[in-house]
């Protein structure tokens, strides 16, 4: 039976729609009456980044090998912001809108939060939703981000730039496309970076606060997480998020080994902790309901290892021992079947698991944090060879 409009809309939550960087795009047309017009800002936001660097190297000659000895076409990490991270950290503002907007009401319509807890629920969610509009947070990264970009006295370490340096490569003093990648290109995607910060810590605490309520967990829900293992769902919206940062980091890497003779083994360590790092941020908040699952299965093994012991003893009796046995209800309960059902039913409690994180949620944050790599490692290392690896360590 569907929710009437009215409390289908206390329910509605996005991480990115109402927002004032959402407000402002819209004021300013980029983004449409309707909808979120990815497409559009993909477009618009990769063009005006990207095109008058791209121009400029073209009739400067600085694009191609041959016009300068470190040319725009080597510096992959300068394409890769603004044609592939920009343009997905626009895209993760779909899964961010819509996502959210279906686990959140769900949480209601399965039952996990009950009539008694709504009115709290949507106090919660109404919390999270001026967090993620509070506008002195985000003029405060506005402001962080001028900072950063006018304050730095010494931008020549900047190696991405060495194309666009007046006069010697490594010189302080840069033409016209080394000026707009600093103050168009960095900007633009150090915001966007930001904004996504800000949206985790809101998605972190709007789970916190969640996590604390009194729900109605069911020890044998056969996802294993009593019945919050929907919520794994929620870390594809960060998905595309963490490709974009490991495009950036493997773009710089991949320069560095094909041009000046880094070596992709002193790259592992780094990696590692980019991954763990990854991993830690992105599915720390939905590790905050252990504080429900762990009880969950420690009262639940507790009472299933009773209600099993019960009725294993009484098949027992009449089965085994061939004693009369009176007529008993737990013999006659349809919904616990014969033993083996019973016996299954109490090693589904006893898999529960301490947290709502799966495979699922594994793989959206690790392959989206490997899989640009793989170009970087794949100059020195044999792609079939870290295949085969990869296989020996899956199985």
């Amino acid at each position: 039976m569907s929710q009437p409009e009215s409390c289908a809309d206390d329910l509605s939550f996005s991480l990115v729609r109402g927002d004032p960087w959402f407000r402002l795009q819209r004021a300013i047309g980029l983004i449409p009456s309707t909808g979120l017009g990815i497409v559009r800002r993909c477009l618009v936001f990769a063009l005006v980044t990207w095109l008058p660097l791209a121009i400029w190297a073209l009739l400067w000659q600085r694009a191609f090998p041959g016009e300068v000895e470190e040319p725009l076409l080597r510096h992959f990490g300068v394409h890769v912001r603004c044609l592939v991270a920009i343009p997905l950290f626009i895209i993760a503002e779909l899964v961010g809108d819509l996502i959210p907007q279906r686990i959140i009401a769900y949480f209601v319509s399965s039952g996990l939060v009950t009539d008694e807890a709504r009115p709290r629920f949507v106090q919660i969610v109404r919390a999270a939703e001026r967090l993620r509009d509070a506008w002195p947070v985000w003029a405060g990264m506005a402001a962080s981000t001028l900072l950063f970009v006018t304050v730095e006295r010494d931008p020549g370490h900047l190696h991405e730039l060495v194309w666009a340096s007046a006069g010697n490569a490594g010189s302080a003093w840069f033409e016209f496309g080394g000026w707009w990648f600093l103050f168009v290109v960095r900007p633009v995607f150090i915001m966007l970076l930001l904004a996504w910060v800000w949206r985790l810590v809101v998605y972190a605490y709007l789970l916190r606060q969640i996590a604390r309520l009194p729900l109605q967990l069911v020890p044998t829900h056969p996802d294993r997480a009593g019945g919050l293992g929907f919520l794994e769902e929620m870390t594809f919206i960060f998905s595309p998020v963490v490709f974009a940062m490991s495009a950036v980091i493997a773009s710089r890497w991949g320069h560095e080994v094909l041009y000046h003779d880094e070596d992709v083994h002193s790259l592992m360590i780094p990696l590692a902790l980019f991954v763990v790092a990854m991993l830690v941020l992105y599915l720390g908040p939905l590790a905050l309901f252990f504080r429900s699952l762990l009880p969950l299965k420690r009262h639940g093994l507790l009472e299933y290892g009773t209600l099993v012991g019960q009725h294993g003893r009484l098949v027992r009796k009449r089965w085994i021992a061939q004693e009369p046995v009176v007529e008993s209800p737990l013999l006659q309960a349809g919904e616990l079947g014969p033993v083996i059902d019973t016996v299954s039913m109490y090693e589904v409690v006893a898999g529960i698991r301490p947290t709502p994180i799966g495979k699922q949620a594994l793989l959206a944050i690790v392959l989206p944090a490997l899989l640009p790599m793989i170009p970087v490692f794949a100059i020195q290392i044999p792609v079939k060879d870290m295949l085969l690896k990869l296989l020996r360590t899956l199985i």
